[in-house]
């Protein structure tokens, strides 16, 4: 008899999402599984909106950002009564293994629903904040930073032509790592990051210095979740550096756009590997992926341990 798997998107979309809900159909199929969708995260879990998937389902879904089955944040699968529900809908579908694509509140969220009711799952990191614990890469995090990258470049064009700072605010409200990668790889002036605490004073003589020497513009990438509103960074470049200054929030912008290769590989990847560990009896893991690989590693690791930003990367900002 087939067993029946279905896979969720749960939290804020990201590109990615659509690559994998292909491949967890397609290797469904292949390893003799039904696959079902629910659709609208947790709370189309507790609504019962869950529904058997096919191949036309997916059919032209790979080079679409977001997520075709839509998501969500469930206040309601919080609460206990509301995860009995969700399981009864689970089976009375005879659906007895779940994948969930989501961030850290997701996987918290999934860790209550196995203690409670053990239905066999397995997590993928899917966040462009890439703040869970025990992986270095989430699903979702080239696309964005690629999306962040064709800003900037874009953002540079007209700071030089008319000699401006730009302040340019990335999302991590608590997670400096796309605003940091950014600066790294875009070669902008300056990144403020929750991480690292700061002093604007300590940037002015030599950013005039700069200016006497000829410098026509600045870009400085920060974080949504740094001490100060972006505004006041703009604010603090005209007043103290003496340039006129521009503040641009990407916002959700961030989250589209055309999933890059990697994040489709990565797609491909991670659904192949939360398969074949829940065949295998990996009943209550996370995929995890890090230098070494893949590695599934237990929920309670996962959600229970603080995210810490690389260090290698802090080093670089702070030298």
């Amino acid at each position: 008899m087939k067993q029946n798997i279905a896979i969720i998107c749960s939290g804020g979309d990201v590109s990615g999402m659509n690559p994998a809900l292909k491949r967890f159909v397609e290797y469904s199929f292949e390893q003799n599984l039904t696959p079902y969708f629910v659709y609208d995260g947790y709370e189309g879990l507790i609504d019962n909106n869950i529904k058997k998937a096919d191949y036309c389902d997916v059919a032209g879904i790979i080079n679409r950002g977001g997520t075709k089955t839509g998501s969500a944040r469930s206040k309601r699968f919080m609460q206990k009564e509301y995860r009995t529900i969700a399981k009864q809908n689970l089976d009375n579908l005879h659906v007895t293994m779940l994948i969930v694509l989501g961030g850290d509140g997701s996987f918290k969220g999934l860790h209550e629903f196995y203690k409670e009711h053990k239905i066999k799952f397995c997590g993928i990191p899917s966040t462009i904040d890439n703040d869970i614990s025990g992986t270095d890469y989430c699903l979702g995090v080239d696309t964005a930073l690629n999306m962040i990258k064709f800003s900037i470049d874009s953002i540079r064009d007209t700071a030089s032509s008319f000699k401006r700072a730009f302040v340019i605010e990335t999302m991590g409200n608590k997670c400096g790592y796309l605003a940091l990668v950014s600066h790294l790889t875009s070669g902008s002036e300056l990144c403020l990051i929750p991480e690292i605490p700061y002093n604007l004073n300590d940037y002015e003589e030599k950013f005039k210095r700069e200016i006497k020497n000829g410098r026509r513009y600045f870009i400085a990438v920060v974080a949504e979740g740094i001490k100060q509103d972006s505004a006041e960074i703009a604010k603090w470049f005209e007043e103290k550096i003496g340039i006129e200054s521009r503040v641009n929030i990407l916002g959700h912008l961030q989250r589209g756009g055309n999933p890059t290769v990697k994040d489709r590989l990565m797609a491909y990847k991670f659904i192949t590997y939360a398969i074949d560990g829940l065949m295998k009896n990996k009943n209550e893991s996370i995929i995890c992926y890090m230098e070494s690989g893949f590695e599934y590693k237990e929920i309670d690791a996962v959600v229970n341990t603080p995210y810490q930003l690389n260090h290698e990367l802090i080093k670089y900002i702070s030298s």
